[in-house]
């Protein structure tokens, strides 16, 4: 099974000429921002203008990968790219974390407290 950069290539040998090479390096550019999701890809070419004779090009790579399955496809973020995606802690929100822990740990021992008064209340332990 071709991977849609195989499949690229191959487009690129068969058709050499500069509007289609720069059709592809436009495909290319978007991958890199879609995550390589060519239908993603491709809706964000569409606003765009393309190279003359770029659009048979782009068709022809839509129907190539669509029928090899790689035209949909979602890849995760790597850990280190969701690191940087993060935003930093500041003091606010841990104050709020520790208010919602508490307030959970709170519950939690009143809830056991309630059960074991009223376990108490029917079975007499102490």
């Amino acid at each position: 099974m071709p991977s849609l950069y195989d499949i690229i290539s191959d487009l690129r040998r068969e058709h050499q000429t500069p509007s289609a090479a720069r059709t592809l390096d436009l495909v290319v550019t978007e991958l890199g921002q879609s995550q390589d999701n060519l239908k993603a890809a491709l809706a964000r070419l569409e606003g765009r203008s393309v190279p003359t004779g770029g659009q048979e090009v782009l068709e022809e790579l839509a129907t190539r990968a669509h029928l090899a399955g790689v035209d949909d496809e979602e890849i995760p973020l790597a850990p280190d790219e969701i690191r940087a995606m993060q935003e930093p802690l500041d003091e606010s929100q841990f104050g709020i974390a520790i208010l919602l822990g508490g307030t959970a740990v709170a519950t939690i021992v009143l809830t056991a407290a309630a059960i074991v008064f009223g376990l108490n209340q029917l079975l007499h332990w102490f």
